[in-house]
């Protein structure tokens, strides 16, 4: 995977949570314990954090680097503000893999390299972009072409079908898939062998 895909992904969250939806994102996303607008807080901490890693130019090789966190004023993280501010970390994420090369290694539960890390960007921001559709109301699943390349990388022992209800309902735990029991826990495989 690549930065064109942590673009695709952004771009298919804007595409879904763009138009005008409820304004109130303090409504819960989905099956999570947060709401919508602390989803989107999320998917934004985490892809610079992993740009952070993969664009320090000590790279950690063991660990997460220093704590760095996104404080979130929640009077401006709603709605457009929550998007933009989402889209701007999506770039800080595309950048690192774009510009970082080949054999540019950094942490994430082992080692990684930038093809890890952009996957890792893409499966935090279909699936919670999933949720925030589901607390707001909105009817639509992640593409299926993208949803089927984070499953190739991120989870090559997922189960055939609609790669998009695969990565959602099933591989992360948001439901159950041909009589597959929800999981209750995952982790997916973004290191590389040793």
């Amino acid at each position: 995977m690549s930065h064109e895909h942590v673009d695709a992904a952004v771009t298919a969250m804007l595409r879904v949570l763009g138009p005008p939806t409820a304004d109130d994102w303090t409504v819960p996303a989905g099956t999570l314990g947060w709401t919508c607008r602390q989803t989107a807080a999320h998917i934004g901490h985490d892809l610079p954090a992993y740009a952070g890693q993969l664009a320090a130019r000590a790279r950690p090789t063991d660990a997460y680097l220093l704590p760095v966190d996104l404080t979130v004023r929640p009077s401006r993280f709603a709605g457009r503000g929550a998007l933009q501010s989402v889209t701007a970390c999506g770039g800080l994420l595309s950048s690192a893999p774009a510009t970082a090369g080949p054999d540019a290694r950094a942490w994430h539960r082992g080692s990684c390299d930038p093809t890890d890390f952009a996957a890792m960007g893409v499966a935090e921001t279909l699936p919670h972009t999933y949720d925030i559709t589901q607390g707001l109301s909105v009817d639509r699943l992640p593409p299926a072409e993208l949803s089927g390349a984070v499953l190739d990388r991120l989870f090559p022992a997922a189960p055939p079908g609609d790669p998009a209800r695969v990565l959602l309902l099933w591989c992360t735990g948001r439901g159950d898939l041909d009589g597959l029991p929800r999981r209750t826990s995952w982790v997916w495989e973004a290191a590389l062998p040793d």
